[in-house]
C-alpha cells in the first residue's frame, strides 16, 4: 500500500506534494511520486524520431522526478519515497493503472491553475479521475502548503441527509479511527441567493431555513443514537447565504481535510462527485478527499 502523488514538472507546483506527504506521515505507509508521460502512437514512423520520442519521455520524468526529490529532500520527514514513471496516452488512465498496480490507499492531485489561491479547483484531469479513480482521490487547494504539524489533524465529512450518505459517514468514520484524528460531521444548511420570490419576504426565508436546521440537526444526532458515530464526534449545523458563506463559517483547522461521498454509477466502485458534493468542492479552503461509491 501507498499513496500515489500525480507531479510533473513545471506544472504541478507542491501543493500536491504537501498534501501527499501529510497523507502519507498520518496513514503510517510510503509515498510514490507518479509521472505520467505520453504514450506514443502506434504508427509506422522513423526509427531517429521514434529515439528522440523516447529520450524526451525519459528526460520528462527524470525532470520531475528530479524536481520533486529536491523539494521532498528539506522536508524534515523519514518517509519512503519512490518515483515512478508510466507511459499512457492520457494522465487520467495513466495514474489509474499506477495506483492498481501499486494497490495505492489515495491519490493525490494538485488544482488547476485556473482559479483563486487557497481554493480547490479541479482541472480536466482531476474532473476525469473523480469519474473513474478505484481509490479515493484527495485534491489540494492552490498554493497549499501543508498542516504545520506534517500530518493531518482532523476530518470533516460533509453530510447531506440522504440514507445512501450514512455509508458514507461509517466509511469516513473508520478512516478517522485508522489514522487515529477526530471527526467532525457536518451539514451546511444553505439559503439559496433566490431561495424565494421576493414578495414572500425574508422573514418566511428565515423561518424556512431554521426549519431546516432543526431537522438537520436530528438528522446528525439520529447518526449518534444509531451507532453510527460514537460520543467523540463532533456534529455541526452550518448555515449560510449561499454554499461559500456557509463553508467559510464552518471554523476549519490547520491540517484539516473535507471528505465527501459521491454518487454510485450502477455496480461499479469508482469515485463521481454529485452536484452538491462539486459546489462545496468549489468553494472548500481546505483539501478535499472524495471517496468511490
Amino acid at each position: 500500500m501507498t499513496v500515489v502523488v500525480g507531479y510533473l514538472a513545471g506544472k504541478s507546483g507542491t501543493a500536491p506534494l504537501q498534501l501527499a506527504v501529510g497523507a502519507a506521515h498520518t496513514l503510517r505507509t510510503s509515498l510514490t511520486v507518479a509521472t505520467i508521460v505520453p504514450k506514443p502512437w502506434t504508427t509506422p514512423s522513423p526509427a531517429r524520431i521514434d529515439a528522440e520520442y523516447a529520450t524526451w519521455a525519459d528526460q520528462l520524468a527524470a525532470d520531475s522526478a528530479k524536481e520533486a526529490r529536491r523539494y521532498l529532500a528539506g522536508l524534515p520527514d523519514d518517509l519512503s519515497v519512490s518515483y515512478h514513471s508510466h507511459a499512457h496516452r492520457s494522465v487520467s488512465g495513466g495514474l489509474v493503472e499506477v495506483v492498481e498496480e501499486l494497490r495505492a490507499d489515495l491519490l493525490v492531485l494538485g488544482s488547476s491553475a485556473n482559479g483563486q489561491l487557497g481554493q480547490v479547483v479541479v482541472g480536466s484531469t482531476a474532473d476525469r479521475l473523480l469519474h473513474s479513480s478505484p481509490v479515493p482521490v484527495a485534491i489540494a487547494p492552490r498554493g497549499y502548503r501543508g498542516a504545520r504539524t506534517g500530518s493531518l489533524t482532523r476530518i470533516t465529512c460533509g453530510y447531506p441527509g440522504t440514507p445512501e450518505s450514512v455509508d458514507v459517514v461509517k466509511r469516513v468514520s473508520e478512516l478517522a479511527k485508522r489514522l487515529a484524528v477526530p471527526l467532525r460531521v457536518i451539514t451546511f444548511a444553505v439559503r439559496g441567493r433566490t431561495m424565494y420570490p421576493p414578495e414572500v419576504g425574508l422573514h418566511a426565508e428565515d423561518s424556512i431555513l431554521a426549519a431546516w436546521e432543526s431537522q438537520a440537526t436530528e438528522m446528525l444526532a439520529r447518526l449518534r443514537t444509531d451507532g453510527v458515530v460514537g460520543d467523540d464526534v463532533t456534529l455541526q449545523v452550518v448555515s449560510g447565504n449561499g454554499w461559500d458563506q456557509a463553508i467559510d463559517d464552518a471554523e476549519w483547522q490547520d491540517g484539516e481535510i473535507l471528505a465527501l461521498g459521491t454518487s454510485p454509477r450502477g455496480n461499479i466502485a469508482r469515485v463521481f462527485l454529485g452536484s452538491r458534493g462539486t459546489k462545496i468542492m468549489r468553494v472548500s479552503p481546505v483539501p478535499v478527499l472524495v471517496l468511490p461509491g
